[in-house]
């Protein structure tokens, strides 16, 4: 077989790059593979002349000797080791395209070995806590029940008896992996002496079988702050589930969930409620105690011709806000107390007062004007 240029096997010039020479033989590998070619002694002996043409340009002292003394030259230099086609053992030129389609086909040889257990975080958790809207408004305590891993105590989290160590697999040699060959096709699996985990543990702690640590129920109390709000999360460092062999715990996250009052909502920072007054006390005006949400005792004043459904601040007696001293106000809305009875000489005294301011109502902007038919009652 009449030998050709390299670079022309391949066909890329001879400023090709790495990459471009590794493009090149993974282009040519695929199309004249044995495989994919059957019977074809053709494509067979441009297959291995692509493996050694890659074999060469690849090597960048292998390259340099391969320009300076070109194609012919090196080909003399075959009794040193460098056969032609025709003499390429199959078995080189699979391991050379291997490293080629390592990639394609899950290749781990480059995996780094292991002499032994590896520390890892432990995994974070997460809890909910239903609280009411007086506790999210004063702050409390809530209490924690759950399960999780802990450090084994037997072992001080190695997984081992004391005075014993792991050992690197020796069926894999660290890498936790097998490697096979067959055909075209490149695939690994777990090795089946460490399941994968490139050592071995000889003598396993008994308490926690190896594992370093062992599950256990928690309980404790968490302080949750005053003006903790509605779907808040809370971070509890070292309150997860501890690392394996020695590594670092997690965190236990926890998410507020705030439960409706019937007498107050929050709406921002701020507190609010309403406050149900007669129509004379809206009327003339007048001072009312109502009661916060804490139990304590705060005194308003209603201005005269007080509308319905107008806003009483009281600065400061809102929620807390989080990381800072300042608090949000306690708003009171107006209502107006409708009876659904009244005493004869009540209505006679009401009818009497509708007589004398009349049916006609203001004209008040944003409503819309009425105009009186008749009483219903």
């Amino acid at each position: 077989m009449e030998k050709r240029d390299y670079y022309k096997v391949l066909g890329i010039p001879k400023t090709a790059s790495h990459d471009e020479i590794k493009a090149a033989y993974r282009k040519s590998a695929l199309k004249y593979h044995p495989d994919r070619n059957p019977n074809n002694k053709d494509a067979e002996n441009k297959f291995k002349e692509a493996a050694q043409a890659y074999e060469v340009l690849s090597d960048a002292e292998k390259r340099q000797r391969y320009d300076q003394l070109g194609h012919a030259t090196y080909e003399n230099m075959g009794s040193a080791g460098h056969a032609g086609p025709q003499g390429m053992n199959m078995d080189d030129i699979f391991s050379n395209f291997g490293d080629i389609f390592g990639d394609i086909f899950g290749d781990q040889r480059h995996r780094s070995k292991k002499s032994g257990p590896t520390p890892e975080r432990g995994h974070d958790l997460h809890k909910e806590a239903s609280i009411s809207l007086k506790d999210s408004y004063l702050g409390c305590k809530h209490d924690f029940s759950y399960s999780r891993f802990v450090p084994c105590p037997d072992c001080n989290h190695t997984g081992m008896q004391e005075g014993t160590k792991s050992r690197v697999c020796d069926n894999c040699g660290g890498m936790g992996q097998k490697h096979f060959t067959q055909g075209f096709f490149m695939y690994s699996q777990p090795c089946n002496a460490c399941h994968g985990h490139g050592y071995t543990i000889p003598s396993p702690c008994k308490k926690c079988s190896g594992n370093s640590r062992i599950r256990e129920y928690d309980n404790f109390s968490v302080t949750l702050p005053s003006g903790v709000f509605d779907a808040a999360e809370l971070r509890i460092k070292g309150k997860g589930d501890a690392g394996v062999y020695s590594g670092q715990t997690g965190d236990l996250f926890i998410t507020i969930r705030v439960m409706p009052d019937k007498q107050f909502q929050r709406i921002d920072d701020n507190l609010v409620c309403s406050v149900t007054l007669t129509y004379p006390q809206l009327v003339f005006g007048s001072q009312v105690e109502i009661t916060n949400i804490d139990g304590t005792k705060e005194t308003i004043k209603i201005p005269k011709s007080c509308a319905v459904g107008h806003e009483i601040v009281i600065p400061g007696k809102g929620f807390a806000k989080m990381r800072s001293n300042a608090h949000g106000n306690l708003v009171v809305i107006t209502k107006c107390h409708i009876p659904t009875k009244l005493a004869s000489d009540a209505k006679d005294a009401l009818m009497n007062y509708s007589n004398m301011i009349g049916t006609q109502a203001a004209d008040t902007p944003g409503s819309i004007v009425s105009f009186f038919k008749k009483f219903l009652g």
